[in-house]
């Protein structure tokens, strides 16, 4: 037998759905303004009671003093005339007298003075205070220039042609042609001297040795961490206490003096690579002596070459050296450390 069927399953399926009802938003055009500006420009006042804009300002010190000088029977200062001077403020002020200028406190102690001291003078003739900030520099110039000055420091001419080529019969750098100085006529600085100096290239400023080792103390192309102790490298040779020199082991021929290394760190860092540079290298080359036997041939070495060889053997005995502390700076200090013993020992 079949199942009952009754109506009301059918209207249970069904759905009504609202009809969306439109709501009206007024446009910006349409809103209006609650307020409006007066025609003739005035402000709005403020209602009965209550504080408008710019009203309860605290007012200027004269009117102040005016008032309460009114109060205690006193003649105040005139307002309608002009301000308060600053003299009449410190008289009243104890607090402010304290921090004033000394000047002040002269022109409040003694006003007649004051008001009849000229312009370029002091309140009552004199000043009990100084304004002079060098009243030593007399007295240490006297004492720099009675100083006794080292012959010694002054390098000779032949330390100057050994060590920068200098010679007193060099020739002056010869000037620019005329014809090329005539057609720069009207320039603010004329053309340089000829030949122009070796460090006048931007890339080539620093000297040969310091841009070498630079570039050998260079780690992962960290050039700006290499540039750095580079820098530690060279303060530390300057500040450096002179040298001793080992009789026994002699430097360069033409050495200059161990006081004047400090002086010039770029000489003391040359002086100790080029010490220890090595000339040339053993090259072995087989069956040049015949029957399969190695030969040993020495090869010069340039000198570029010769030192990127001493600055490796500096590097690997700076390396061993126990570091004093910790920091960035270690390494570069046992380097400058190495290179001052190498010119000691």
């Amino acid at each position: 037998m079949p199942p009952p069927m009754t109506p009301f399953a059918s209207v249970r399926a069904l759905t009504f759905r609202s009809r969306p009802v439109a709501t009206f938003r007024p446009s910006a055009a349409c809103v209006k303004r609650t307020f409006a500006d007066e025609k003739d420009g005035r402000l709005p006042q403020a209602q009965a009671g209550q504080v408008g804009p710019n009203m309860q300002q605290q007012e200027h010190v004269s009117e102040e003093q005016a008032k309460m000088s009114k109060m205690m029977g006193q003649e105040g200062p005139d307002i309608e005339g002009q301000g308060t001077p600053v003299q009449d403020i410190l008289k009243e002020d104890k607090e402010a007298r304290k921090t004033a200028p000394e000047v002040m406190k002269a022109s409040v102690k003694n006003p007649q003075s004051a008001q009849n001291a000229r312009p370029g003078e002091p309140a009552g003739g004199r000043r009990d205070f100084s304004t002079l900030a060098r009243r030593r520099m007399a007295e240490t110039s006297q004492h720099m220039d009675s100083a006794p000055f080292d012959p010694a420091m002054i390098p000779s001419d032949d330390q100057r042609a050994t060590f920068t080529g200098y010679t007193a019969e060099s020739q002056p750098p010869t000037p620019a042609p005329e014809s090329l100085q005539a057609e720069k006529t009207g320039h603010k600085f004329p053309l340089p001297n000829l030949p122009l100096p070796p460090n006048s290239n931007h890339k080539y400023r620093y000297d040969p040795v310091v841009q070498q080792v630079t570039n050998l103390l260079m780690r992962d192309g960290k050039k700006a961490t290499a540039q750095r102790n580079m820098h530690v490298i060279l303060s530390t040779l300057r500040t450096a206490s002179p040298p001793s020199y080992n009789p026994a082991r002699p430097l360069l021929p033409g050495a200059p003096p161990a006081s004047h290394l400090p002086l010039h760190p770029v000489l003391y860092l040359t002086l100790a690579i080029d010490s220890v540079a090595p000339l040339l290298r053993i090259r072995s080359q087989r069956g040049a002596a015949g029957g399969g036997v190695a030969l040993q041939i020495p090869v010069p070495l340039g000198l570029r070459q010769r030192r990127r060889t001493a600055f490796m053997w500096i590097l690997d005995a700076a390396s061993k050296r126990k570091s004093r502390g910790s920091g960035n700076d270690m390494f570069a200090l046992r380097v400058a450390e190495e290179l001052i013993a190498v010119v000691e020992v």
